[in-house]
């Protein structure tokens, strides 16, 4: 018999309900959801202070409980918006409506507990982690078998630390078990299995989603310097190019994760981000911890064979998109400028790793142009704010009243991008570079179409969230890229 522990906070929040059945306690995180309360609270608290992500590890060391009641202080979480397992719920509701009496019984903190159980009203009573104790594994199945005895009970749970309290319960519901075959063999040693919910979760679809190969195609920029340096001919250069495409790709997704991670309370709260794959909880937090080192790793030691000035601005371009998912893409005005210099990062990174000293002409046109892109990028998400009767997004420092200023700042760095690829013309630069200059004048009546129409369909609401990807799959700019693409070889 486990020893009985008196301390954890028990809440009751209806009445008890009377049944022949044994009561059904069910685990919360990976069971009930399908997340993970400590992770995902803790990047909340990260991204409201980046400090308190260190601190953690001193409250840490005061126990596990501690380090969940100091979160809990710092964050709130919307338990309308959690990725319920809706398989599990349905089986809730019909034990409820024959009357058994069921129970929270979690390791995350009690008022997150309190606050999930509150939201679907079906649990008597929650018994969640506090300051002094952690209610995980022994000390679940402790207090369990102190309030219904051994075998007085039945569990809901999906991991091998539930296999302690498994032992001492009735029946056991595996929810999602990781890892599925091993953990189903475990349980079926220790209690009868009653029932498996299994729903089918991390495909290979959903790994690729988060790590969104979609917008490896804004990587395509480093190629930009062989390009415009006409030196496609030289196979050694092109495939130093492709490693620098593959490092800076692998490193973005790296980024895209983790930005997941921290955004999880507002891409929940948006009807099109809430179905990414760690929002909508297809994928486990825990597969992203694993995902986003590996990445990182990966990318280092592919630019660790190139060129040495790669490796610093692939380090730069990081520690940049790093400090713009913690805390600087709340800074208005700053997180445009921000997204335009990353854009004009991979164009430098691109020349380093070929040896290339990228003009100035590229590097400013490159910077108005996607300053431009980035505008619009926060015009169509504010559109979107005010159709939804909002005044402003989470999470971010803009409000819709500021939709005519980014459309004036926007259209004006998109022109200023055009004029300086005049200037660029008409420099004593393009001489040496081209046979038929006066052919790339063309360039500059097709970008004020492209930029203008950008425009008109931002204004019109028929651009979706990131205006890059909507210009490869666009065919009147993908027309307008072969048409450039065309000139710049007769000006050859």
């Amino acid at each position: 018999m486990l020893e009985q522990e008196t301390n954890v906070t028990m809440t009751r929040s209806t009445p008890l309900a009377k049944s022949s059945e044994p009561p059904l306690c069910v685990d919360l995180d990976g069971t009930l959801i399908r997340s993970d309360l400590l992770v995902e609270t803790y990047f909340m608290m990260v991204g409201k202070r980046f400090s308190d992500g260190f601190r953690a590890f001193l409250w840490l060391e005061r126990g596990k409980g501690r380090l969940k009641a100091e979160i809990a202080k710092r964050v709130t979480i919307d338990p309308t918006s959690l990725p319920y397992n809706k398989e599990l719920l349905k089986l809730l509701h019909q034990e409820r409506d024959q009357g058994r009496r069921l129970l929270l019984v979690t390791a995350s903190d009690q008022h997150f507990a309190q606050a999930v159980a509150d939201h679907l009203g079906l649990f008597d009573d929650v018994l969640g982690s506090t300051s002094t104790i952690n209610l995980s594994g022994r000390s679940k199945a402790r207090k369990l078998v102190g309030m219904f005895g051994e075998k007085g009970f039945d569990y809901a749970g999906n991991a091998m630390v539930d296999l302690k309290i498994w032992k001492y319960s009735r029946k056991a519901i595996i929810v999602n078990p990781t890892p599925k075959l091993r953990l189903i063999k475990q349980v079926e040693k220790v209690t009868s299995v009653a029932m498996i919910v299994d729903e089918w979760l991390g495909t290979t679809k959903d790994y690729l989603k988060a790590m969104r190969l979609h917008q490896w195609l804004k990587n395509l920029l480093i190629f930009i310097p062989i390009l415009v340096g006409h030196q496609l001919n030289d196979l050694s250069q092109v495939f130093q190019s492709i490693l620098a495409f593959l490092a800076f790709s692998l490193c973005a997704s790296s980024v895209y994760l983790l930005n997941d991670l921290l955004d999880l309370p507002s891409d929940r709260a948006h009807p099109r981000k809430s179905k990414r794959p760690f929002a909508s909880g297809r994928l486990p937090m825990t597969r992203g911890l694993v995902l986003i080192p590996a990445l990182l790793i990966s990318a280092f030691l592919i630019a660790w064979f190139l060129p040495e000035w790669f490796l610093p601005i692939l380090l730069l371009y990081f520690s940049v998109t790093l400090a713009y998912s913690l805390t600087l893409k709340r800074v208005v005005v700053l997180d445009v400028l921000i997204l335009a210099g990353l854009y004009t990062i991979r164009i430098a990174a691109g020349a380093a790793a070929v040896n290339i000293t990228p003009t100035f002409w590229l590097m400013a046109f490159s910077m108005f142009l996607f300053l431009n892109l980035a505008m619009v990028k926060r015009y169509s998400e504010l559109l979107d704010l005010s159709e939804r009767k909002q005044e402003s997004a989470l999470g971010r420092g803009y409000r819709v009243v500021d939709l005519e200023t980014l459309f004036s700042l926007g259209s004006a760095s998109g022109y200023m991008a055009v004029m300086v690829l005049a200037l660029y013309i008409n420099s004593s630069h393009i001489s040496s570079m081209y046979t038929h200059p006066k052919v790339i004048w063309l360039l500059c009546p097709l970008m004020l179409f492209w930029v203008s129409r950008i425009w008109l369909k931002t204004r019109r609401g028929e651009m979706p969230d990131d205006p890059v990807v909507f210009a490869t799959e666009d065919t009147v700019s993908l027309w307008v890229a072969g048409v450039m693409a065309v000139t710049l070889w007769v000006a050859v």
